[in-house]
C-alpha cells in the first residue's frame, strides 16, 4: 500500500507542477481561455477578472503539487486537490461533450491537447487523487514542518515572479503559432497532408406543413417538386478533418475596409507590426522608446502598421502624439491580436512574412538598437 499511495503521490504532485509551469510560462493564454468558457456560457458577470484568476489558479496548482509531494498537511492538500480536480474535470468534461470549446488549456499552448484527451487526463487525476484522499492520514510528510513551509513559501514567491516577468517580457518559451521565426504567410495555410472535413450537401424542404431534411443519396420515394417546397440547403458535417491552419483570422483592413493581409505580408524588406488592443494612458512610461523607434523606422524608409481592434481610440492618441505620419493604422479581430501579442502593446519586426524578432512595451528600449542596426530601405 504504501508504495502505491507515493506512486500516487509522485504522479499527482509533479503533474500538477508541470501543468502549473507550463500554464506561467502564459497565463494571460489561461485567461483568455477562461474567457472562452464564458462566451459559451454566456456569462461575462467576471470577465474583468479573469487574468487575476488564472494568476491564482497557476500558483495553487504548483504549491499543491509541491505539497504533495513533500506530503504537507495532506488532509488540508487533499481536500483543496479534490475539489480542484472536480472543477477541472467538470470543464474538460462539459468541453468534451458540449463541443463548444475545442481545447481547454490543461497545458497551455506548448502541450495542446484536444477536449477528450484533457478529459480521459482529469479522470485519471480524479481516480488517483480520490485515492489519496482516502489514504491521507497515512501519508508522512518528508521534511520538517519549518523546511516544508519554507519551501512552500520559495515555491509561491519564484511562481508569482516568473508569472509577473511573463506578463512583462512575454512568454520565456514562446509556443504561440506567430512565434520568432514563423512564416506567417505559409502558417496560414493549411499543412500538407492534412485531412479536410467531410461534408454532405444536406436539403431542408416543406412538405405538407413540415420541413423534411434529407441529402441527395436519401430523397424520399415521394419527392415531387410540385409538393416538395425548397426551404434551405447546406453542408452537413460527416467526419470532421484537421486541415485547419495554424495562424487563423490573421486579417489585416483599412479604416474603408479593404483586406491589406498578403500585400503586407508579401512586402519585401523589412518592417515593423506594432499590436495593440488599446492604449489607457495619455502618456504611458514606453511612449518615448515607442516614439524613437518610430522616428527611427522612418528614417529607414521601414514601414510601421500599428494594428489595433480599437481603430478610434489608437488613432486618436497616434494623433495627439504626432506621430500619425509615422504610421499605417489597420484594424484586426482581437482574438487574432490577442494571440500574437500576449502583452499590450507589442511590436514585431519581420522580413516579409518572417517573424524576426519581437518585444513587448517593457521592452522597447531593447528593440530599438535592433531597428536602428537595419538597413536602410529608401528609394
Amino acid at each position: 500500500m504504501k508504495i502505491l499511495i507515493n506512486t500516487a503521490r509522485f504522479v499527482v504532485g509533479v503533474l500538477f507542477i508541470f501543468s502549473g509551469l507550463i500554464k506561467a510560462n502564459d497565463p494571460m493564454g489561461l485567461s483568455y481561455k477562461m474567457l472562452e468558457f464564458f462566451e459559451a456560457w454566456n456569462f461575462h458577470l467576471l470577465d474583468h477578472f479573469t487574468l487575476a484568476f488564472s494568476l491564482i489558479m497557476i500558483v495553487f496548482e504548483i504549491v499543491a503539487g509541491v505539497a504533495v509531494l513533500l506530503g504537507w498537511r495532506m488532509k488540508l492538500f487533499s481536500w483543496l486537490l479534490l475539489v480542484l480536480i472536480v472543477f477541472f474535470t467538470f470543464l474538460t468534461g462539459y468541453a468534451y461533450l458540449s463541443g463548444k470549446v475545442r481545447e481547454c488549456g490543461c497545458f497551455g499552448d506548448c502541450i495542446p491537447l484536444t477536449a477528450g484527451q484533457s478529459f480521459a487526463k482529469d479522470l485519471v487525476l480524479l481516480g488517483l487523487i480520490l485515492f489519496l484522499f482516502m489514504q491521507r492520514g497515512k501519508v508522512k510528510p518528508l521534511l520538517s514542518q519549518v523546511a516544508s513551509m519554507a519551501t512552500l513559501l520559495l515555491t509561491l514567491i519564484l511562481s508569482v515572479s516568473f508569472q509577473w516577468f511573463v506578463l512583462l517580457h512575454l512568454p520565456t518559451l514562446d509556443c504561440l503559432p506567430y512565434r520568432v521565426g514563423q512564416d506567417i504567410p505559409a502558417a496560414m495555410q493549411i499543412p500538407p497532408g492534412a485531412i479536410p472535413d467531410s461534408t454532405v450537401i444536406s436539403f431542408v424542404y416543406m412538405h405538407n406543413g413540415k420541413k423534411v431534411e434529407f441529402t441527395a443519396d436519401k430523397i424520399p420515394n415521394d419527392y415531387d417538386p410540385a409538393t416538395y417546397t425548397l426551404v434551405s440547403r447546406y453542408d452537413k458535417l460527416v467526419r470532421k478533418g484537421n486541415a485547419e491552419p495554424a495562424i487563423k483570422d490573421f486579417l489585416l483592413h483599412t479604416p474603408s475596409g479593404v483586406d491589406s493581409t498578403q500585400e503586407i505580408l508579401q512586402q519585401k524588406g523589412y518592417k515593423l507590426f506594432l499590436f495593440s488592443m488599446g492604449i489607457s494612458e495619455e502618456s504611458p512610461s514606453w511612449d518615448k522608446a515607442l516614439g524613437l523607434i518610430l522616428v527611427t523606422a522612418k528614417s529607414k524608409g521601414i514601414p510601421v502598421y500599428l494594428i489595433t481592434s480599437d481603430y478610434d481610440g489608437v488613432s486618436s492618441w497616434i494623433d495627439r502624439q504626432g506621430l500619425t505620419k509615422g504610421v499605417i493604422i489597420l484594424t484586426c479581430d482581437v482574438t487574432a491580436i490577442r494571440t500574437a501579442a500576449r502583452a499590450n502593446p507589442t511590436i514585431y519586426l519581420l522580413k516579409r512574412g518572417i517573424v524576426l524578432n519581437k518585444w513587448s512595451y517593457a521592452d522597447f528600449s531593447q528593440a530599438l538598437p535592433d531597428v536602428n542596426a537595419l538597413p536602410d530601405q529608401l528609394e
